[in-house]
């Protein structure tokens, strides 16, 4: 199955619930068994798997990455977004899901996010479905 890339408009910095759009592509494909990768191609985003049951869970998320990586003065990034860059590869580029019986193989509160630390900006991530029957 061919890459599919997904567009999005994030806020300044977020994570986004992309669960929805993967199951449906996956469920589209009709693939039955295999591996599904979620992949981000920017230096200050990332994906991850997390709880979505309770939005708080988004918020902690974000305000620990913020202690644990804040912006320093010292920083020499001419961009100013070197705390960016840091939280994108601590959180990291993909993800990737098996699939059984036509569904990924979710926990029960678990979904997929997109994770924006460098916004606002116009942003894509592909998605890549692996038939394990071929």
């Amino acid at each position: 199955m061919k890459v599919q890339e997904f567009k999005l408009a994030t806020p300044q910095e977020g994570m986004i619930d992309i669960t929805a759009q993967v199951r449906q592509m996956l469920c589209d494909s009709g693939i039955y068994t295999g591996l599904c990768t979620v992949f981000c191609p920017h230096t200050t985003a990332a994906i991850t798997t997390n709880e979505n049951a309770d939005p708080d869970v988004v918020s902690d998320f974000l305000l620990g990455l913020g202690k644990a990586y804040p912006d320093r003065p010292e920083f020499n990034h001419c961009e100013g977004n070197s705390a960016a860059h840091l939280k994108s590869s601590a959180i990291g580029c993909s993800q990737t899901f098996i699939i059984e019986e036509g569904r990924l193989m979710l926990g029960t509160w678990q979904g997929i996010y997109f994770c924006e630390f460098d916004g606002p900006r116009s942003r894509r991530f592909l998605v890549k479905i692996m038939d394990g029957n071929k």
